[in-house]
This record gives C-alpha cells, sequence and structure tokens, in this order.
C-alpha cells in the first residue's frame, strides 16, 4: 500500500484532532449546554413576576388581590367578617406607624375603609417601603384592595405626620366557599422597612418564597 493509499485512509480530523463526527456531537453538546443557562437564567429573572401573578390569582401566601372598583349593591351578602388591623416597624426605621382603628366590620362585598397614620421621628427625611399579608392564608384570593400604599416608596419629612388610606372589599365569593366557612375575622397586616435596606429586601424575598 502507497503511502498516498494509507492517508486516504484514515478518518480526517478538525483542527483539534478530533473526528468529525465527534466533533458535531460536541458542538451540539456546547449549544445544548448553553440554550440551558440560558433559559435558567431567563426563568431566574421571570420567577418573581410569574410567582407574583400566581399568588394574586389563587391567594397563595395571604397575597390580596387588587380591584378598580367595589362591586354592585345587589351583590352585597348580609354575612359579616371582622377585618383587624396589625402594623409592624423595622428597628432601622425611625417611625410611629399604626392604624386608627384596630378593626372594623363590615359585609361581604361592602365598601370598606382603613387608616394608618406614620410620623416620622428622626430629624432628617427617611424612606419606607410596605410590605403586607392577610391572615388567615386561604382568605388572601377573597380580600381585594381598591386603594393602598404598600410596595410604593413613602417620603416623610423630619416630624411629618401622614395619612395612609386603604379601600377594601371581601369578595362576596367568599360565601360559596366551603373552605371558609370557618372565617369570621380577617386580619391585614402591614410591615414598614427602611427603602434600600437589607431588611427590606429579605421582606420582600420572604414575600415571594413564603409557601
Amino acid at each position: 500500500m502507497s503511502e498516498e493509499d494509507i492517508k486516504q485512509s484514515k478518518p480526517l480530523q478538525d483542527i483539534n484532532g478530533a473526528p468529525p463526527d465527534l466533533a458535531q456531537k460536541n458542538v451540539r453538546t456546547i449549544s445544548t449546554v448553553l440554550l440551558v443557562v440560558c433559559a435558567m437564567v431567563g426563568l431566574s429573572f421571570a420567577s418573581v413576576p410569574l410567582y407574583n401573578i400566581f399568588c394574586r390569582v389563587t391567594g397563595w401566601s395571604g397575597t390580596t388581590q387588587i380591584s378598580k372598583a367595589f362591586p354592585a349593591s345587589e351583590e352585597i351578602i348580609d354575612r359579616e367578617i371582622t377585618v383587624r388591623f396589625d402594623s409592624n416597624t423595622a428597628r432601622d426605621l425611625p417611625w410611629n406607624f399604626r392604624p386608627e382603628k384596630l378593626s372594623i366590620t363590615v359585609k361581604l362585598g361592602e365598601r370598606g375603609f382603613a387608616n394608618f397614620i406614620a410620623v416620622n421621628r428622626a430629624q432628617t427625611p427617611t424612606a419606607g417601603t410596605a410590605t403586607f399579608n392577610v391572615t388567615p392564608l386561604k382568605a388572601g384570593k377573597y380580600f381585594h384592595k381598591i386603594q393602598c400604599f404598600c410596595f410604593d416608596e413613602q417620603i416623610l419629612q423630619p416630624n411629618q405626620k401622614v395619612n395612609m388610606p386603604v379601600l377594601f372589599y371581601v369578595d362576596p365569593k367568599l360565601n360559596d366557599d366551603r373552605n371558609m366557612g370557618d372565617v369570621t375575622t380577617i386580619t391585614l397586616s402591614y410591615s414598614f422597612f427602611k427603602t434600600d435596606s437589607e431588611s427590606l429586601e429579605q421582606a420582600f424575598e420572604d414575600f415571594y418564597e413564603a409557601e
């Protein structure tokens, strides 16, 4: 066999010394890995808003609903629910924050109003952001807020006092849910944190990851 025949009988190799079939497999493998990594990164950015949408729809973790209007008067049901109001303030936020009333009683579908009061005790402007929750958690999908101050940055000047109103209603559909038959009281709780603080970031993380 001539030297030329021996050369022709050897399989072709790429520049790295791998046969063509192996090289193609390597390319496909690398491409697949890159696609998976890109998909994982995309999902990591989308997970929070997607989870938020899931919570809004299901009321998971006590997440309330957002509505633009109250039910019509004919939709109001005589069943009454006591709504309690709770407030908490992080240690690094120099505010006094409390509900004006500790509780009110509303009928299902009836307009509810609550007012929270915040006072900045510091001698400098400070900013705070509130998170919220509803208990029992299963009531979240029936608690609708029309107006709320949660998740919005609030800036208070030294010694400034402000009112923070909340408009809400409890969905009449709660009355059709057998799982809600034992619910007579719902607690709406707000927690204020210093804006851009680690405690606020942790609160947001706990809010979205709560089970």
